[in-house]
C-alpha cells in the first residue's frame, strides 16, 4: 500500500496482492497492540491503499481513520467500506502533510509504505505529523523492507504475475543508496473488446538502515518499544526481509505543528 505511484495500478492491485493474507497480518498488528496495553482507541492506518487492513480494525471496534494520497486506492477502499457497512473515515492526504481534526491512539503503517517514501527528508515530516497527533504514550507501528531484501531479493529480479484477468511483469533495478527502481507492465483483459489493455507504472523504494529510523524517530521524539523480524516476535536477523517497528511517543505539552 503505497502513496506514491498506484494511479491505474490501483484498480489491480488487490488482485496483484492476493499472497497477502490481511487477516493474519491484521491479527499480528493487533497482537501487537495488546502488548503494549492498547485494545481500543482511534487508530490511524496510514499509506491504506484498499482499506483492507482499516476494514479489519473497524471489525474489532477500533474507530479508524485510513489516510492515503491515492485518489484512486481511496476509490476502492470506499467501495470495501459501502460493502462492509463500516464507519471508517477515509481521507486524502500524503503522510507527511497528516492532518487530522485531533489526537489518536495508535498510528499503523504496512506493507512497506514507508520504503515508497525515498527521500530521508520526507520520512523525518512523516514521524514529525505522526508525533505531533499522537496522544500521550501513543503507540507508532510500522514495517519496512530491509536493506537485506532491497539489496538481495529485489535487487535487479524480474516476476511475472499471469492471473485470469491481468498479466503483469514486475522489473527491478537496483540503484545507489539501497534504491530500487520498479517498472510495472500490466496486461488487463477486456472483456467488451475480448483484448488486453496495456498500461505501466513506475515507482521507487528505498530502504533505510535502523540506525537512520532510529535516528529519525529520536528527533520526532519518538522512542522504539521493540523491533520485530519477519512477522515474529523475534529480533531481527541478519537474512530478516521485513523490520516492524513498535514505538511510543514521548509526549510535549508545548510542541507544534512546523
Amino acid at each position: 500500500m503505497s502513496e506514491f505511484g498506484y494511479g491505474q495500478f490501483a484498480y489491480s492491485y488487490d488482485s496483484l496482492t492476493q499472497n497477502i493474507d490481511y487477516q493474519k497480518r491484521g491479527a499480528y498488528f493487533h497482537e501487537i497492540m495488546l502488548q503494549q496495553g492498547k485494545t481500543k482507541g482511534i487508530l490511524v492506518d496510514l499509506a491504506c491503499g484498499t482499506g483492507s487492513l482499516s476494514e479489519y480494525f473497524a471489525r474489532l471496534d477500533y474507530e479508524v481513520i485510513g489516510v492515503d494520497a491515492s485518489e484512486e486506492m481511496l476509490q476502492m477502499a470506499q467501495e470495501k467500506k459501502l460493502e462492509n457497512g463500516s464507519d471508517v473515515l477515509y481521507l486524502c492526504q500524503p503522510m507527511q502533510e497528516l492532518d487530522l481534526y485531533g489526537t489518536v491512539d495508535i498510528v499503523l503503517c504496512a506493507l512497506d509504505s514507508l520504503n515508497h517514501v525515498t527521500e530521508r527528508e520526507t520520512v523525518q515530516q512523516i514521524f514529525q505529523r505522526v508525533s505531533l497527533f499522537l496522544n500521550e504514550d501513543g503507540l507508532f507501528v510500522f514495517d519496512v523492507n530491509t536493506v537485506y531484501k532491497h539489496q538481495h531479493v529485489l535487487a535487479n529480479q524480474t516476476f511475472v504475475y499471469d492471473l485470469d484477468d491481468i498479466y503483469c511483469v514486475w522489473q527491478n533495478q537496483l540503484e545507489q543508496d539501497n534504491l530500487v527502481h520498479i517498472t510495472l507492465d500490466l496486461f488487463e483483459y477486456d472483456p467488451d473488446g475480448d483484448c488486453y489493455d496495456r498500461y505501466q507504472e513506475e515507482f521507487k523504494e528505498r530502504a533505510y538502515s535502523h540506525e537512520q529510523l532510529k535516528g529519525m524517530l529520536d528527533a520526532a521524539d519518538m522512542d522504539i518499544v521493540a523491533v520485530y523480524g519477519d512477522d515474529t516476535f523475534e529480533l531481527p536477523a541478519e537474512t530478516t526481509q521485513r523490520a516492524i517497528y513498535v514505538c511510543k511517543n514521548r509526549f510535549c505539552k508545548n510542541r507544534k505543528a512546523e
